[in-house]
């Protein structure tokens, strides 16, 4: 997965804006970030599995420290000893070719709220009592827009609100003259993502040593 080098470069630097993290550190293979949150203190992310993510896999012990891959569930779990477990599968998608869509319609009862701070714009869809429906972020790096936190809460789902937070986000994209996107989806996720035009580029596989009391 060598030629995932670049690409996890630009997703890894834009998830760090998008989260408000430290910047990532490059290290030999791949990127540590220092997150810091009580159930994520660091991630280390490869484009590939390497002698140092074995290494690292090996060597820590502690829990909340994932390791991250673009490969599949099967290959990591080959190389990592059994206290680390495997978490939902992820998925590296790219669009290269972001272009101005339709405007989704919103159901009777929402409206779309933009941020358009830099260099993380925000779009909301609220309901018409102030409650977020839905939601999602890009970060803009090195000529890319980093999709993150594209999520529709529970009671509001099937009524095409991420499909509207897309739209509305890679229309800011192309605002600013950005025309390749990048993002990890979950397993629904991914489904959504290939509707409006994105392709897999590879398995994306998190683990981390759980906390036990």
């Amino acid at each position: 997965m060598s030629g995932n080098r670049s690409v996890v470069a630009t997703w890894i630097r834009g998830w760090a804006l998008a989260r408000g993290v430290t910047a990532p550190v490059a290290i030999p293979g791949g990127y540590r970030v220092q997150v810091g949150w009580p159930e994520q203190q660091e991630r280390y992310v490869f484009p590939g599995i390497t002698s140092v993510f074995t290494d690292l896999a090996n060597t820590i012990t502690a829990p909340w420290i994932f390791l991250k891959v673009c490969a599949p569930p099967d290959r990591v779990r080959a190389v990592l000893p059994a206290r680390w477990a495997i978490q939902s599968p992820g998925y590296m998608m790219m669009n290269t070719g972001l272009v101005l869509q339709d405007e989704a319609p919103l159901a009777a009862g929402y409206h779309l709220k933009a941020e358009l701070q830099l260099p993380v714009p925000v779009v909301h869809i609220l309901t018409d009592g102030g409650e977020i429906a839905a939601s999602g972020r890009i970060a803009l790096a090195d000529d890319f827009a980093i999709y993150d936190r594209i999520a529709t809460a529970a009671a509001h789902r099937r009524k095409g609100l991420a499909t509207a937070v897309m739209k509305r986000l890679t229309e800011i994209a192309c605002s600013r003259g950005i025309t390749k996107g990048v993002l990890v989806a979950t397993e629904e996720g991914r489904v959504l993502y290939e509707t409006l035009g994105w392709q897999l580029r590879s398995p994306y596989t998190s683990a981390v040593i759980p906390f036990v009391k």
